[in-house]
């Protein structure tokens, strides 16, 4: 395709979002790497901000990119069956994922998953578990904007989509370096699913609801098995004081 003007503008605005946001997550990563915040980082109040400015963002640039909403997938026919769509793979893969990732952690411990990771984004109360769900929205909706809406769909006129969905899911679980080698290949190959599942709806609301009801679900199974291990252990502590 001839680039117009604005759609040249979309690619710059594009290029230099992702290489941002690319940039400040590595950078992240590596700072939570020596440093434990005081607060669950989901909940962190600029954290909240940045990720509802970079959305807002993100819809400009797909406004000013010239590309219909079809190819943004900003179109919403059968809202209720993409819903349904989307919460059963999304309840799939968190089952798949979560029981993979124990199998890896029994293998290979803090090499495959961080613990201290997982630790870290982990309510701490009812409370907190609320807030986090509530969170867990905004970060959703930011990620499918760039990596499902953007980068394959607003890039799928100068690109095979299929290309597209292989790359992007490469640097989604790239990002995802925090949750160690299994969380990496892990949202790798949960991003391949969110991209055929862009291209084959035409629209982000399944891979939206998948991503969220993932997320989600393996928080939920986290929880419970940190409560087990905690009975567990009070169990061990007291047979041997008995």
């Amino acid at each position: 395709m001839a680039i117009q003007g604005e759609y040249e503008f979309f690619l710059i605005g594009l290029f230099i979002l992702t290489i941002f946001i690319s940039y400040s997550t590595l950078a992240t990563a590596r700072l939570l790497k020596r440093w434990q915040p005081p607060d669950n980082p989901l909940l962190d109040r600029v954290d909240v901000i940045l990720r509802f400015f970079l959305t807002a963002l993100c819809i400009v640039l797909g406004l000013v990119s010239g590309l219909d909403a079809a190819t943004l997938g900003w179109t919403f026919q059968q809202p209720l069956r993409q819903a349904l769509v989307g919460v059963g793979i999304g309840v799939t893969l968190a089952l798949v994922l979560f029981g993979l990732s124990r199998q890896a952690d029994k293998k290979g411990r803090e090499r495959f998953v961080s613990q201290r990771f997982i630790e870290m984004i982990l309510p701490r109360s009812r409370a907190e578990a609320y807030r986090i769900a509530l969170a867990l929205g905004p970060v959703v909706v930011l990620e499918e904007l760039l990596f499902r809406s953007l980068l394959i769909g607003g890039l799928s006129p100068l690109f095979p989509a299929p290309l597209l969905i292989v790359l992007v899911s490469v640097l989604f679980g790239v990002l995802h370096a925090p949750q160690g080698l299994w969380g990496m290949v892990g949202a790798g190959a949960a991003g391949l699913i969110f991209g055929a599942l862009f291209l084959a709806e035409q629209s982000l609301m399944a891979p939206v609801v998948a991503h969220y009801v993932a997320n989600l679900v393996q928080i939920v199974l986290a929880m419970r098995l940190r409560a087990k291990r905690k009975a567990d252990q009070l169990a061990g502590i007291s047979s041997t004081v008995d």
